[in-house]
């Protein structure tokens, strides 16, 4: 009986390595300024160069990686300036969805979040970098899902992934993990004015934590 080969469609390839770059650049293994070369990817991958370089112009539309000339791709240094246009954004978006989600949130949501918040615990006091950032990013995720806003979701897609670089630069973990206590117990409580503050303090401390991470005592732009 022979065996048949499983072809992986185009589309599902590209997906996969650019899901796998992503990642790479998110926890710093793919750091600013390195080269992202089609070739070598491509023989890395196991896959043509095709998928790679479809992988790389998506990359280019996330804000991940720019080319410095048309042959050469790299990983974007972030500016100060960048740092405070996406913060100003988060600022105005995920701080409206935290007042919704206290309006909104159910019994089932703010379960959830515990969930959500045990496992950060369990993650800080491991010092496990790569998990804390994409349990935090879960829960951002989450309250952003509760506030039950097909717009506001869309509205922050397109810089997900950039805001998940940058604060992954934020290693203040335990006070991290207070904050987003915090602003679980605004939310739990029904409050949507608590709620928006306690988003807006948070936002602003970890913009000035990314900032100290990535410029060191740099002023704020």
């Amino acid at each position: 009986m022979s065996s048949v080969t499983k072809i992986e469609p185009l589309g599902a390839v590209r997906e996969r390595v650019l899901a796998n770059l992503r990642q790479e650049i998110i926890a710093g293994r793919l750091r600013p300024g390195d080269r992202l070369v089609e070739r070598e990817l491509a023989e890395r991958f196991g896959v043509s160069r095709v998928p790679v370089r479809e992988a790389i112009r998506a990359l280019v539309a996330e804000g991940f990686v720019h080319f410095e000339t048309p042959r050469r791709t790299v990983v974007r240094r972030l500016t100060p300036n960048d740092v405070k246009e996406l913060f100003e954004l988060r600022e105005a978006l995920e701080v409206y969805a935290a007042g919704l989600a206290a309006a909104r949130a159910t019994p089932q949501d703010l379960a959830e979040v515990e969930e959500l918040l045990e496992r950060a615990a369990t993650a800080t006091e491991a010092g496990d970098a790569e998990a804390i950032t994409d349990i935090n990013s879960r829960l951002h995720d989450r309250i952003v899902a509760m506030a039950d806003n097909s717009l506001l979701l869309e509205a922050l897609e397109p810089v997900a992934g950039r805001l998940r670089w940058m604060t992954r630069r934020n290693e203040e973990w335990p006070q991290l993990l207070v904050e987003h206590r915090e602003l679980y117990e605004a939310i739990a409580s029904g409050d949507p004015e608590r709620a928006r503050a306690h988003a807006l303090a948070h936002v602003r401390t970890n913009y000035r934590s990314t900032v100290r991470q990535l410029f060191g005592e740099a002023e704020l732009p």
